[in-house]
């Protein structure tokens, strides 16, 4: 079984450890509990088997993400290869299995989840953050076509910007409303011209000549 591609399903049992190795690889692990769920028909309901522990170990920017993205007790869908250490000597010899791994998600049976595209930044600057316990949109973002004095790139996750247009929107809105609290119904038919001037969107015309 070593080295064959595996997916399992679990929870993190463990919070994201993150380090570099010399050469300023990142290096990311957490713990998995994957517990089998059997029918039992005697009960005629669900119960719980046994549970697998396995260690998961991620490089480069699936190590990155993981510290922003996974925390103990989430579920989470593990896809890697099966890796079985030994150590130790022959009277007390130890295993440990551990899944290399290609791609880890959050189980969308158990939950739902937010994708944030990431960007390019310094190995540094998410270790920095890995200690300090900020969230992803918080983490540093190198300048666009560097990698910074690193020399290597990892990635870490920004929020994106939020369009003008509902800026503007909810700008005009607000005023709309405080009008209309104030002043006659011209004076909130007006205001809501300037919602629909501001949007600058068709259908909010035709909302504003049935008012």
């Amino acid at each position: 079984m070593d080295g064959a591609l595996v997916t399992m399903v679990g929870n993190a049992a463990s919070n994201v450890t993150y380090r570099e190795t010399t050469g300023g690889v990142a290096v990311a692990s957490f713990r998995l509990a994957a517990t089998e769920r059997r029918y039992d028909r005697e009960r005629g309901d669900w119960a719980d088997g046994e549970t697998t522990w396995v260690t998961v170990v991620a490089w480069r920017r699936l190590a990155v993400n993981l510290v922003g993205s996974v925390n103990k007790g989430d579920p989470v869908v593990v896809s890697g290869r099966l890796r079985v250490r030994e150590w130790g000597e022959e009277a007390s010899r130890r295993t440990e299995v551990e899944i290399d791994a290609r791609a880890v998600g959050h189980d969308l049976t158990r939950g739902t989840s937010t994708f944030r595209r990431a960007v390019e930044a310094r190995p540094a600057d998410a270790k920095a953050a890995a200690a300090q316990g900020s969230s992803p949109g918080e983490w540093p973002v190198a300048a666009a076509g560097g990698a910074g004095r690193g020399g290597s790139r990892a990635v870490c996750l920004v929020e994106e910007a939020v369009p003008e247009w509902i800026v503007r929107a909810v700008a005009a809105r607000r005023e709309a409303e405080a009008t209309a609290g104030a002043t006659a119904p011209a004076a909130g038919a007006a205001a809501a011209r300037r919602v629909a001037r501001a949007v600058g969107r068709p259908g909010l015309r035709g909302r504003e000549a049935r008012m």
